[in-house]
């Protein structure tokens, strides 16, 4: 599902003009991203949180040029689902083989 398919199925839904939609989901993930930039979660009950999680420093590998690299301390976004989410993906997703 896409941004535009999101938007559609808002609109669809809620009578809302599609134009509007757009600018509401614009907005939402613009102010996720600013909280996140600023080191702030963002908790949204019922559905997860988006967090900002910290990596270690570890050492890599260069293959190309067969020398051990060190990758330093960064923060990376991530999100957790909330567990009522979780546990309906669980039971209503069938996996595709």
């Amino acid at each position: 599902m896409t941004k535009a398919d999101i938007v559609t199925e808002i609109s669809d839904e809620t009578g809302i003009e599609k134009v509007m939609v757009q600018a509401t989901v614009e907005t939402f993930m613009e102010q996720v991203k600013a909280a996140l930039t600023k080191g702030e979660n963002v908790y949204l009950r019922g559905f997860g949180s988006f967090i900002v999680k910290k990596r270690a420093e570890k050492t890599g590998r260069n293959i190309s040029k067969n020398t051990t690299i060190i990758i330093p301390a960064h923060n990376i976004p991530a999100f957790k689902p909330a567990k009522t989410f979780l546990n309906d993906v669980k039971e209503n997703v069938k996996v595709k083989k």
